[in-house]
């Protein structure tokens, strides 16, 4: 279950983690029964990190909610395009380590300030990084491309696009 904690603009970061935490805890149960994860995704809902700071941000804020459930049931749905804008992705898998466990992908570029295909000229997104990142932390987890879709033709160019920036081809 991916879940979005809430927005940073519906209170301070504190209340609504507590808010959050309150209605996620009740889910461990079941969450564990059916062996199925939480995981947060970091979205650009404006929380645990600053929305308009300088990309070198730490992922700090995220790890620390994750682990205030103490369960291996909690973990991350990490979007490197979403947050190349706010931290470095080999900084923040490293960081990430085990509570990684889903990936989504999709290209950005800094420089534009917007999302763009996935290895594009235009992505600046280091994806050698990432794929050292990826593979320091042994992740094994599932890979999503958060992209435009279409039909055989568009899908085959975002698998190659995949394949390339997680060193596949």
């Amino acid at each position: 279950m991916l879940i979005v904690v809430g927005r940073g603009d519906d209170g301070s970061e504190e209340e609504i983690e507590a808010r959050a935490s309150e209605q996620i805890k009740l889910l461990l149960p079941l969450a564990a029964s059916l062996g199925q994860m939480i995981l947060f995704e970091n979205v650009w809902n404006k929380m645990h990190y600053d929305h308009d700071a300088a990309p070198e941000q730490s992922p700090q804020r995220f790890i620390k909610f994750i682990d205030s459930f103490n369960s291996n049931w909690v973990g991350q749905y990490y979007d490197i395009g979403n947050h190349w804008k706010y931290g470095q992705p080999l900084a923040w898998l490293k960081a990430f380590g085990r509570r990684a466990v889903k990936l989504d992908i999709k290209g950005f570029s800094r420089a534009k300030s917007k999302f763009v295909d996935i290895t594009s000229a235009d992505d600046d997104l280091p994806w050698n990084e990432v794929q050292k990142g990826l593979e320091e932390i042994g992740f094994t987890g599932w890979t999503t491309a958060e992209v435009g879709g279409g039909g055989l033709e568009r899908l085959t160019t975002v698998r190659k696009q995949l394949q390339k920036a997680l060193g596949l081809s």
